[in-house]
């Protein structure tokens, strides 16, 4: 379970979208509170999906081959096919021009309510799936389950942070260079997109078709 949080929680903070999406809200003129609005609603939406999860499972892990693991296993594999499939179609199919979305032009004046409402509607649903998926195998009853949940959340949030962080202890130069960033991300979009797909679809398919024959 553990390793699985961590690749799942990798590919969600190196996303190339929310990331771009951070950056341009830090540029504007309340860029520290918005981008503030946007970690704390990304980091609470975490949280909630994981909170719903343990929920249902009490804090412990169902039995191994019971009907609740089985499922959670086959919702990993369906995730990670759909995330194969959604990569090869990026991949195959012909490059498109990106334009910047419409709400760029009116960040400067987004209220704190947009900056939190941007994090949700800009959050890799399907990867969050899959750790909720995989958060089913917790057992809160130890020290080492809260840690590996904790780590999880804090790690799918952890560029976030460490942009804001920037941004407050060296505006200046912080600005200039996420800037460039964002330009990085832009040109590259589409290859960073295929490859999380893929990298995190094929693991989570094979970990799961070896979960389920093991």
């Amino acid at each position: 379970m553990v390793l699985d949080l961590v690749v799942i929680g990798t590919a969600i903070t190196l996303g190339p979208l929310h990331n771009s999406a951070f950056i341009l809200l830090l540029s504007s003129r309340r860029g520290v509170r918005q981008g503030l609005a946007f970690v704390l609603s990304w980091l609470a939406n975490m949280v909630v999906v994981i909170a719903c999860v343990v929920l249902l499972t009490g804090g412990h892990p169902p039995a191994r081959h019971s009907v609740p693991s089985t499922a959670a296993i086959g919702a990993k594999l369906a995730l990670g096919l759909a995330l194969v499939l959604y990569g090869a179609h990026r991949h195959r199919r012909p490059p498109r021009p990106h334009g910047p979305p419409r709400w760029t032009a009116r960040i400067d004046n987004a209220s704190l309510v947009t900056a939190a409402s941007l994090a949700w509607l800009l959050q890799p649903w399907a990867l969050v799936g899959a750790g909720a998926a995989t958060a089913v195998e917790a057992n809160l009853s130890t020290l080492a389950g809260w840690l590996a949940l904790t780590g999880y959340c804090l790690l799918a949030t952890l560029s976030l942070v460490v942009m804001e962080m920037y941004v407050v202890w060296a505006p200046a130069v912080a600005n200039a260079r996420l800037n460039a960033l964002r330009s990085w991300l832009a040109q590259h979009q589409e290859q960073l997109i295929v490859t999380l797909s893929l990298l995190l679809g094929l693991w989570l398919a094979a970990r799961s078709i070896y979960e389920l024959v093991a």
